[in-house]
């Protein structure tokens, strides 16, 4: 089973949290729905080298995939789904504080 670590009102998130719906082969871990969820992706991205460009630009980290061999990943196509098209981050929705994606 490959762990997506996500949150609700991250467009990126939602985005491969649809591709998902309703597939055994994937479990979506809503990191702001419990603080223990929460604990759960910092302890990995306190610890993870795959977060250290994220963590030096400011962003989060999400979505993040923890693959079936314990892979941690930032890239949807290494868990075998698709990324938000770009035409869609310039079209408004946003995490960054700054407005210009997530």
């Amino acid at each position: 089973m490959i762990k997506i670590y996500g949150m609700s009102t991250c467009p990126d998130c939602a985005y491969v949290e649809k591709q998902v719906e309703g597939n055994p082969q994937y479990e979506v871990i809503d990191i702001g729905t419990h603080v223990k969820n929460l604990k759960e992706f910092l302890r990995l991205r306190d610890r993870h080298p795959a977060f250290d460009a994220m963590k030096r630009v400011g962003a989060v980290g999400i979505p993040c995939f923890v693959l079936e061999d314990g892979t941690v990943t930032l890239r949807p196509e290494q868990a075998g789904l698709r990324p938000r098209p770009k035409e869609d981050v310039a079209e408004g929705a946003s995490c960054r504080l700054d407005g210009s994606g997530c």
